[in-house]
């Protein structure tokens, strides 16, 4: 038997299912929880709804960054873009940083991984190198043209902007 939140998940579109989270604040923490789980389609869906219908530094979310870190490992492409899609929105969680880095770095290189999937990493490494300016350096060898060959041309031109906007680097 599927739950109110999940029959939402499978039968509503974007401003229906927003508006559904925000009128039934009561359904939240079932929603994070989904979105931590393994239960798709579902899990997937639940983080995309969140990271759609959250404010930068939620603080109904800010408790649950630590376990969303933890879940990261082992999801779905798609399922891991939403995830980080919501801690991106999220002042970082101190103990949290070096894993998440780690995790966002090997993400990224992976040219098999989605673009998209890649892209998200790279916003997450990118924000850790603007607040540990050491981290820039690793910038170099992380956009090499290997790294940024594989990607699709918009994300390609997305993650130029990107990199110009912490430096002074030109297109690749």
């Amino acid at each position: 038997m599927l739950t109110l939140l999940e029959q939402k998940l499978i039968s509503s579109y974007k401003t229906d299912l927003i508006f559904f989270l925000k009128t039934t604040p009561e359904l939240f923490n079932e929603a994070i929880e989904l979105a931590i789980s393994e239960k798709q389609p579902f899990s997937w869906r639940a983080a995309w709804l969140i990271s759609n219908s959250m404010e930068i530094n939620d603080s109904k979310i800010k408790p649950h960054y630590p376990k969303i870190v933890k879940c990261l490992m082992g999801k779905s492409s798609g399922h891991q873009r939403e995830l980080l899609k919501i801690l991106e929105k999220l002042d970082s969680d101190e103990e949290s940083e070096g894993y998440l880095f780690d995790f966002c770095l090997n993400l990224w290189e992976q040219l098999d991984k989605q673009p998209s999937v890649r892209f998200s990493a790279l916003k997450f490494i990118i924000k850790m190198a603007e607040k540990y300016p050491d981290l820039k350096k690793e910038l170099d060898f992380i956009t090499q043209k290997q790294y940024i060959e594989s990607l699709s041309k918009g994300i390609k031109c997305s993650a130029n902007k990107l990199l110009s906007s912490i430096s002074n680097r030109e297109d690749f």
